[in-house]
């Protein structure tokens, strides 16, 4: 009897740690100019952070959408994990007008915090009238 009750206290122990060490969302954060000339090209990062980089849990795709369209996305697997727990991922694109930029990471076990957005505006050419 002695035995089962420790045994159930250690397995209880070993699910508790564990869903709390594996309960995490990848996270994501856009760095990218707020304004930029009409014609330029501006690259944008994507910092990715997900406490977990290992076979059973880590960030499974990380995806970026540049006014309703998809342009980069990235997937990775339990062979073909991130560099690490927080990495970054860049990727150019043309300014050709105002830019609305939606990106989001998600973990293979818990999903995502959420999608992280940022607008980059057309700067106004100098000496153009308002």
């Amino acid at each position: 009897m002695r035995r089962a009750v420790l045994l159930s206290f250690l397995v209880m122990g070993l699910l508790l740690g564990a869903s709390l060490s594996y309960a995490d969302k990848s996270a994501i954060r856009i760095e990218a100019p707020e304004k930029a000339a009409k014609g330029s090209e501006i690259t944008v990062k994507l910092h990715v952070s997900h406490h977990g980089n290992n076979l059973m849990h880590y960030t499974k795709w990380v995806k970026v959408e540049v006014n309703g369209q998809q342009v980069e996305k990235w997937e990775f697997s339990a062979t073909k994990r991130p560099e690490s727990e927080t990495f970054t991922k860049s990727f150019s694109t043309k300014v050709d007008g105002p830019l609305d930029i939606v990106a989001e990471a998600s973990c293979n076990l818990h999903g995502s915090q959420g999608a992280a957005n940022w607008k980059v505006a057309v700067a106004e050419e100098e000496g153009s009238e308002p």
